[in-house]
């Protein structure tokens, strides 16, 4: 009597939770690929993680600070707080856009091993994490520039980033796992990345939108991240409107729970679909 192997794959919903754990190495590599492969093959390498983000600091320091005339969150700078709360966009923004293209990007990988495909997702966005490592520094010098001191609440900052991780993954794996299937999403996500940047309050603060609107306006879950991040570095300049931010946050949440769900339920037929 011959033996029989069979391969089980762990598409079981505890085993994949475990599978996850168990791939951590791979977890690790694909992720220090990206980062590597993103900076050696630029010809300016980690500068262009500040120089995009700057520029786009001072283009919307002139147009809503000095054109527009819109007010600043308290005393803190304009410029100060542009900064703040265009270093957790930059991060989404990179991380959605990395994400979306991982699959296709390592669909040789894909169609020929086994392992979580949420590792490939996820693991693109670490790249964004390090961009935004070094922007911070340019955040840093401002600060330093202005003369501008943090209070106890940049202690809080790492919750926001890591919320500003959350905000990024659900939609990624959503995107991600659609354009498996329809390739046309590779054009679609660089015109919402691009509206997003104007409908978040980026270049302003969420405090000039109606009362009327400002729930409404919540529903948008990078307000919520964006005025947290504002919040932790400018301090008591930057007033935390606490109704907004957990509407915003119950936002992310959701969408993180429907990016899983849909990333799951067309994960297997990826290896068909690549």
């Amino acid at each position: 009597m011959s033996d029989v192997f069979v391969i089980a794959p762990g598409q079981h919903e505890r085993n994949y939770w475990r599978d996850l754990w168990r791939y951590r190495e791979l977890f690790y590599m694909l992720a220090w690929r990206d980062v590597a492969v993103r900076y050696k093959q630029t010809v300016i390498g980690a500068a262009w993680a500040l120089i995009r983000p700057f520029l786009t600091m001072v283009i919307f320091a002139v147009l809503f600070g000095r054109i527009a005339k819109l007010p600043s969150d308290g005393n803190a700078p304009y410029p100060l707080m542009v900064f703040a709360g265009m270093l957790p966009w930059t991060f989404f923004s990179s991380g959605l856009a990395e994400a979306s293209n991982s699959l296709l990007s390592n669909s040789s990988l894909i169609s020929k091993v086994y392992f979580p495909r949420l590792i490939v997702p996820i693991s693109t966005v670490v790249v964004a994490f390090v961009d935004l490592l070094i922007t911070f520094l340019i955040l840093v010098g401002m600060m330093f520039w202005y003369r501008f001191l943090p209070g106890w609440q940049i202690l809080l900052l790492p919750a926001f980033v890591a919320l500003a991780f959350l905000a990024s993954v659900g939609p990624a794996l959503w995107i991600s796992s659609l354009n498996v299937r329809y390739r046309d999403f590779r054009i679609i996500v660089p015109f919402i990345v691009q509206l997003g940047l104007y409908v978040s309050p980026v270049g302003f603060s969420s405090g000039i939108v109606p009362p009327q609107w400002r729930l409404v306006y919540s529903l948008n879950p990078m307000v919520g991240v964006i005025d947290g991040f504002r919040w932790s570095v400018l301090g008591g300049q930057s007033q935390l409107y606490w109704p907004s931010f957990e509407i915003s946050l119950a936002a992310v949440v959701f969408f993180l729970w429907f990016g899983i769900r849909r990333f799951r339920l067309t994960e297997k037929s990826f290896a068909d679909l690549l």
